[in-house]
């Protein structure tokens, strides 16, 4: 996002059968986005602070996003530096979503932007993909028992609490 980013290192799914999921109760004017078609942002408000960024993912009509939770910054360092002036290290700047949002800018503005083109651009993982280890998704009440957090496995830049799961996909 206007020269900063990352790698991706830890997300959460989210799909419309999910009790934990925006989409659960329906197609409203706040969850149309994650309702297709895919390939574009949900960009929503989480405690009246944070913008949190997902990535709508099933074909339109499906609805289903992944939360990004938390990436390696690789890019634009100082812009996010300023972006995040209470993080201690540059482990702390983007190690949760609200994090990440502040550090790369992202706001409610690019609720429903395409993912191909600015602001946004994603690319290919350089090197070899991570083993990813899946543990339960943070901060929700419902279907706790889903382990649809994944993360990169020993990434010191994945949000706490850090993941213990050994199981790899």
């Amino acid at each position: 996002m206007n020269g900063v980013g990352g790698t991706i290192v830890e997300t959460e799914a989210y799909e419309r059968e999910d009790p934990a999921s925006h989409s659960f109760v329906g197609l409203t004017e706040r969850t149309k986005v994650m309702f297709g078609p895919p390939g574009y942002a949900y960009v929503y408000l989480s405690y009246g602070i944070h913008s949190l960024l997902n990535f709508v993912c099933e074909p339109e009509g499906d609805a289903a996003a992944v939360l990004i939770r938390a990436l390696e910054p690789t890019a634009g360092l100082e812009t996010i530096r300023e972006r995040r002036p209470a993080a201690r290290t540059d482990l702390d700047l983007c190690s949760g979503p609200g994090k990440l949002t502040e550090a790369l800018g992202v706001t409610l503005a690019d609720n429903a932007a395409r993912l191909d083109r600015d602001p946004f651009q994603l690319l290919p993982p350089e090197g070899d993909p991570p083993t990813v280890v899946t543990s339960p998704r943070v901060g929700i009440t419902k279907a706790v028992e889903r382990l649809w957090r994944f993360s990169a496995a020993g990434s010191p830049y994945v949000s706490r609490p850090r993941p213990v799961s050994a199981s790899g996909h």
